[in-house]
């Protein structure tokens, strides 16, 4: 007989739903349940299936859930992460910018270890994981990131500030920095760059060029590095979540990709 694995997750936008949808009964994964600020379970239960309990206290965690996902952003990371690994439960997350924050990274680290838990970033958009840790093994020179996306997915951001974007007429690179840099000033469209950061040369020497262009439809990762085994690139054109146009669905599908066993899935411990 088969082992269902029980998950939950944390938060209930347009990633968590669509994992909840795509994953069908009789999987090799179930979402149990799922953590919703204080005061609001009746009303996520309204919109939940019969199968998936709300909950807005990790205490009320059920004993079988073994692995809880974030999916609500930095915050979600730094307010549940540590506590999660801490009553016994791995912890995933797809908002890698969160982990630009060193004393954050140490303490879900340190966590993990002592509780023997594993700490897991989901590859999201990002592709060829596996190829960019190959290349930092065998020694990794240059990593660089281009994240290139349609004007309107860079609403309510610095860019918003500093550039019409509705005017845009051509690409205009709206920021250049280091993976921590744009961890602080874009931290919702940090997480490819972070998520990178930690498979190959870290948040300081992951380089990153974010791309306004009114002439994309979709969320282009464009990702360029260099290393012992020679040069490397991986383009990627994401279509965006439909209720986010500042994620791409890929991240939901990694989740799910993952919890049906496939790799998908960074360890950090």
């Amino acid at each position: 007989m088969m082992t269902i694995r029980h998950v939950a997750l944390i938060g209930l936008g347009g990633i968590a739903r669509t994992v909840i949808d795509t994953l069908q009964s009789g999987a090799a994964a179930r979402i149990a349940q799922v953590v919703v600020r204080p005061g609001r379970t009746a009303e996520a239960a309204r919109t939940l299936p019969s199968g998936v309990q709300p909950i807005d206290k990790l205490e009320d965690l059920a004993p079988e859930v073994s692995l809880v996902i974030e999916t609500a952003g930095h915050q979600a990371v730094s307010e549940y992460g540590a506590n999660v690994l801490a009553l016994g439960r791995d912890f995933g997350l797809i908002s890698s910018g969160a982990l630009a924050d060193r004393k954050l990274l140490a303490t879900l680290r340190e966590t993990a270890e002592r509780h023997g838990r594993r700490l897991l970033v989901f590859n999201g958009a990002v592709a060829a994981l596996d190829a960019i840790c190959s290349a930092r093994a065998a020694g990794l020179k240059s990593l660089c990131y281009t994240g290139i996306k349609p004007p309107e997915a860079w609403a309510g951001t610095p860019a918003a500030e500093q550039f019409d974007l509705a005017a845009l007429r051509s690409r205009t690179v709206i920021f250049e920095g280091s993976a921590r840099q744009v961890a602080a000033a874009y931290p919702k469209n940090a997480n490819v760059a972070a998520t990178l950061a930690l498979a190959g040369l870290g948040m300081e020497d992951t380089r990153v060029r974010l791309v306004a262009d009114p002439h994309s439809t979709v969320n282009r990762h464009l990702v360029e590095g260099e290393s012992m085994l020679g040069r490397f690139s991986f383009d990627t054109e994401a279509k965006p979540l439909a209720s986010n146009p500042k994620t791409s669905a890929s991240t939901a599908y990694s989740i799910v990709s993952h919890l049906l066993g496939g790799p998908n899935a960074l360890r950090l411990n």
